[in-house]
């Protein structure tokens, strides 16, 4: 998934008003902003194969680090304890950033062929396929994403006008890229993914700067 992992890290902000949307983003797109580093660092692999699904040509090799249950358990506990560690907060926010982060392994598992890993080294995978069906793939990310983003509206409100442009603009380029990334044709080679997929910290600046304007109601 793509835009439905931002739906969670929209929603999320009702359960915790105090977080800002930018670390939600963090939480819900950490193995994916994990994952191309490591394949940079040659401890995760992928291959692009066109065709292996109908929605993504990438065959996603090895990326137990990144992706596994185990891992993100780990990655969930870890980025829960340092947001209680820095920001002294109850435990309620800890454990909705922890929640999150393994959200993304839940969806993932919806989304995937059985490529997804239990362990860091087990053998098991686990996939339900959605990607193998373009307009079900629409369906779900879409209705996700509506739900996300009108949750996240009705539990703030704009402090001034660049809180109602800069949500409303990232809300449009989410949907872009999502667009362009489904009609796009399969990317040059794999440096040109993971170098690519840096910019993902992009949008976490952009929820951080989000919420700077906005208020929870």
């Amino acid at each position: 998934m793509f835009i439905g992992h931002f739906a969670v890290g929209f929603a999320a902000k009702k359960a915790a008003p105090a977080v800002s949307l930018g670390s939600l983003f963090l939480a819900c797109q950490l193995a994916d902003l994990v994952w191309p580093i490591l394949v940079l660092a040659g401890v995760e692999r992928f291959e692009i194969r066109p065709g292996i699904t109908v929605v993504t040509p990438f065959d996603f090799v090895h990326y137990p680090w990144s992706h596994s249950l185990v891992a993100l358990l780990v990655w969930g506990a870890a980025l829960g304890l340092a947001y209680k560690l820095l920001r002294k907060s109850a435990w309620t926010a800890p454990l909705v950033l922890a929640v999150v982060v393994l959200s993304h392994w839940v969806l993932d598992v919806v989304s995937h062929r059985p490529d997804m890993p239990v362990t860091l080294t087990g053998p098991v995978r686990l996939g339900l396929g959605l990607w193998n069906s373009l307009p079900a793939t629409l369906v779900v990310e879409l209705t996700l994403f509506a739900l996300g983003v009108a949750v996240y509206q009705r539990a703030t409100a704009p402090k001034d006008r660049t809180g109602s442009l800069a949500f409303s603009g990232l809300v449009a380029f989410l949907l872009l890229a999502y667009f362009i990334n489904l009609f796009s044709p399969p990317p040059p080679s794999v440096a040109a993914v993971a170098w690519s997929a840096q910019a993902m910290w992009l949008l976490v600046a952009w929820g951080y700067w989000i919420d700077r304007h906005r208020v929870p109601r």
